[in-house]
């Protein structure tokens, strides 16, 4: 584990790179990985990468493993989220939908779904995935494509708000105007689970420097290790300060990494060095979801 020291008016963040293979079943990496969250107790948030327990790259397979919100995945991180004592970004599920319910606007009742839960195992926030990755096969084909920015609060035991999160996923990395939205949003850290390969990692680590630099905001990136679907994946998730300095980084395995995030430090950055009160552009924004 990655260590930084404690400064005041601290978020303490532990991001939980997950490595996983094809042999692993998916209930046994669900139990290991809420073991793995458990341990994080004392931090106030806990990250997870993007679909970790149904595979990010074995789109063969998610139709069959796809669940509701409140299934076998988010149970299993719920009660470790409780145990924990803190708020838990749960990565990203393959979201069916309902019997019934809704499916979407091409009809498939998939999504590629964040999940955000309260240290009392509540679903406090979900995120459905904008920017679908595939190029032609994948989420582009087989999922729907989220259309809300969310943010939401990150709080402490007694109510005071200490950050508010901005949620974004993977490929959402690459589209700037996005986080650009979520700062209009109010949102002052950028959390992004991600299944990103090692063929573009370095894309992934430039990526994630520029959107702290540009919005001078706190990125909490927690990407995937290992090698599955044919994929070895590139690891090295990482913690940026709203300078653009790598407060942490991990290799390419199964690590975590604990960070204490100063937040006061985004208000001294944002007065001192005033770059967004210049800003003459705007783009239409899509439908804001606070939660």
């Amino acid at each position: 584990m990655t260590e930084v020291t404690t400064t005041p008016s601290t978020v303490r963040v532990r991001v939980v790179q997950v490595a996983y293979g094809d042999t692993e079943p998916v209930a046994e990496r669900i139990a290991r990985v809420a073991d793995l969250v458990r341990a994080q107790r004392g931090a106030d948030l806990v990250v997870l990468p993007e679909l970790w327990a149904h595979g990010g790259f074995a789109f063969r397979t998610w139709a069959e493993r796809a669940e509701l919100i409140d299934g076998p995945m988010v149970e299993a991180l719920s009660s470790a989220a409780k145990d924990a004592g803190a708020v838990v970004h749960a990565g990203s599920v393959v979201e069916r939908a309902a019997e019934g319910g809704e499916r979407g606007a091409q009809g498939r009742g998939l999504w590629n779904t964040s999940v955000l839960l309260g240290p009392d195992g509540a679903v406090r926030a979900t995120y459905r995935k904008i920017h679908r990755f595939g190029f032609g096969e994948g989420e582009p084909v087989l999922m729907e494509a989220g259309e809300h920015l969310v943010t939401s609060p990150l709080t402490a035991p007694d109510g005071t708000v200490m950050a508010t999160l901005g949620l974004a996923t993977c490929y959402d990395l690459r589209f700037p105007e996005l986080f650009r939205q979520l700062l209009d949003a109010g949102s002052d850290v950028f959390v992004v689970p991600a299944a990103w390969p090692a063929a573009r990692v370095e894309h992934w680590s430039l990526l994630g420097r520029a959107r702290a630099i540009e919005n001078q905001s706190f990125v909490v990136q927690c990407n995937t290790g290992g090698e599955h679907s044919g994929h070895v994946m590139g690891g090295r998730s990482q913690v940026v300060s709203p300078m653009g300095e790598v407060l942490a980084a991990a290799g390419e395995g199964e690590e975590v990494l604990a960070v204490d995030l100063d937040m006061a430090e985004v208000a001294r950055y944002r007065g001192a060095f005033p770059v967004l009160t210049d800003r003459r552009m705007r783009l239409p924004a899509l439908k804001p979801e606070s939660v």
